[in-house]
């Protein structure tokens, strides 16, 4: 594409190995995608911005973004008029210049959606069943592509560049708890996802926790660019979450960060127990039953749910007390600025357990603890699916937010 910079960024170093044209081809490419992740970031910037944020000069980005242009990777904005001189033209991403797939593995339905370059879902396929298996998994992924492939232009099938799974990990856990066979659910311990489906597919395919796609996606498109520093859960069958410190996910030494599910709080009669098992959704199900109410609307669609009355009235305050006490104890560690809270249902049911949260907190003894500001997520109920297909994207066009933020500061 580009020429090959005249500034080298700091954090570029380590991909500087080698002598002559491989040294230039590198840093170009390093900096082409430090380009188009401070246009994501901002969503339009001109090519002055770009040179002030980036550290390049302007000559060198000019190039880039010459080169971005052509290849169709940007597009340009209005002309933006100043008090002085020529008029700036900021420039953007081009939605579609590139697709990917992303796919959320849950424990009562999978979603497959085909993203474009600035986060927007175009397509999906949606399937529920009782527990996953993997053959039923693999068969779902790869009739669902051959499906939405069938809808798209043939240039656009030639610009999708690779499939992301948000799945969560260790699947044959807490089978009891969704009443999955166990011997079945074992079934996925000699189950390599990744490995498998990449030798169905075309397409290169990439693999991370589903509680902490939702929460890159929450970074990436939703919060993000508010909150430097954010606690986030995210209820599903079971609720998961992740940590932002600085702008960046925070995975920690064993790449468990934000495991929220396992904290320990109290429930409704006194006794410690795991997050997890009062804020899932898996727990509203079981009320359902009891109640003698069918919960199969929970997973035909997140966006479909019903006011089920006073069991999910229930629900939402017992998961309003449990994640109360687990944001206290979370911020007494570290000072997060917000604590965002998304699931898979719709906004509504979201907005009813942001607001009952709140007030749990008035419960609690705060003294010496500096209280976030409890928000609902803004990607919402797509956030696994949306951060599995920003896995592609990073890999092959953009910087990973750690590096970029790095470069920034």
């Amino acid at each position: 594409m580009g020429e090959a910079a005249e500034t080298v960024p700091a954090s570029a170093a380590d991909i500087v190995l080698t002598g002559g044209g491989s040294n230039q081809m590198r840093v170009r490419a390093y900096n082409e995608r430090l380009v188009m992740s401070l246009v994501r970031r901002h969503g339009e910037l001109s090519k002055a911005q770009i040179a002030r944020l980036s550290g390049l000069s302007a000559q060198t980005v000019s190039v880039i973004m010459r080169a971005l242009e052509q290849d169709g990777l940007l597009v340009r904005g209005e002309p933006q008029r100043g008090k002085v001189g020529q008029p700036s033209t900021p420039m953007r991403l081009n939605p579609d210049a590139v697709f990917a797939f992303g796919l959320k593995i849950g424990r009562r339905s999978a979603t497959l959606a085909l993203m474009d370059f600035v986060g927007t879902i175009r397509y999906q396929e949606h399937r529920i069943y009782p527990y996953p298996m993997p053959e039923q998994i693999m068969d779902f992924v790869t009739d669902g592509i051959a499906s939405i492939e069938a809808r798209m232009l043939p240039d656009e099938r030639g610009r999708i560049a690779g499939v992301g799974i948000a799945a969560p990990f260790e699947l044959w856990n807490w089978a009891a708890e969704v009443g999955a066979p166990q011997a079945e659910m074992d079934r996925w311990r000699d189950v390599d996802l990744g490995r498998d489906l990449e030798a169905r597919l075309p397409y290169p395919v990439f693999l991370q926790n589903d509680a902490t796609s939702a929460c890159a996606a929450e970074l990436v498109f939703g919060h993000g660019a508010r909150y430097p520093d954010f606690i986030y859960f995210f209820i599903g069958s079971f609720i998961g979450g992740g940590v932002v410190l600085n702008s960046a996910l925070y995975s920690g030494r064993t790449g468990t960060a934000g495991s929220v599910g396992s904290l320990p709080v109290q429930g409704r009669d006194g006794r410690a127990v795991q997050l997890l098992k009062i804020a899932s959704v898996f727990v509203l199900e079981n009320e359902l039953k009891a109640a003698g109410i069918d919960p199969r609307p929970l997973w035909y669609s997140s966006d479909g749910w019903i006011d089920f009355g006073d069991p999910l009235a229930r629900w939402i305050d017992d998961c309003a007390a449990a994640l109360a006490q687990a944001i206290v104890a979370s911020v007494s560690i570290i000072d997060f600025g917000a604590a965002i809270i998304d699931g898979g249902f719709p906004a509504w049911v979201c907005d009813r357990i942001v607001a009952a949260t709140q007030k749990a907190l008035d419960d609690l003894d705060l003294q010496g603890v500096p209280l976030p500001e409890i928000v609902a997520g803004q990607v919402g109920n797509q956030a696994r699916a949306i951060g599995g297909a920003s896995l592609p994207l990073f890999s092959r066009y953009l910087l990973d937010t750690n590096v970029l933020f790095k470069e920034l500061a």
